[in-house]
């Protein structure tokens, strides 16, 4: 088993000044339809989206460490369930050659939002 680990922290001033800026066109080509719908659901919805932001960075980091392929933000889908841990679905075009767990921790407060994503392949 080899277990690979991507971290990441944003600035959640910098998600709201994004979306302030650039409006639909930042949230679609960052975030997915389920993504947006249950983040502004949210009553700290940018604090949401920037917990978003920094997983996929993160998991982009971890899945280049454990299969040396790029991922982008649309291939990325943190989903999310009140009371429960937050969860990463994979779009992918190509499985890769080895199976392999993920697993996401997301944590934000007032300024700040990090995540952490371990891969792990056997």
């Amino acid at each position: 088993m080899e277990i690979f680990i991507g971290t990441d922290i944003v600035e959640n001033k910098r998600i709201e000044k994004a979306l302030n800026k650039f409006g639909n066109r930042f949230l679609d080509k960052v975030y997915t339809k389920t993504e947006k719908e249950y983040c502004f659901k949210q009553k700290n919805y940018i604090q949401c989206l920037a917990a978003r932001f920094a997983a996929k960075e993160a998991c982009i980091k971890a899945y280049f460490q454990a299969f040396k392929e790029t991922l982008y933000f649309n291939q990325i889908e943190v989903l999310g369930k009140k009371g429960h841990p937050a969860e990463i679905l994979l779009h992918l075009s190509k499985k890769p050659d080895k199976p392999y767990v993920l697993r996401v921790s997301l944590s934000h407060e007032i300024k700040f939002s990090i995540a952490t994503v371990l891969i792990y392949t056997y």
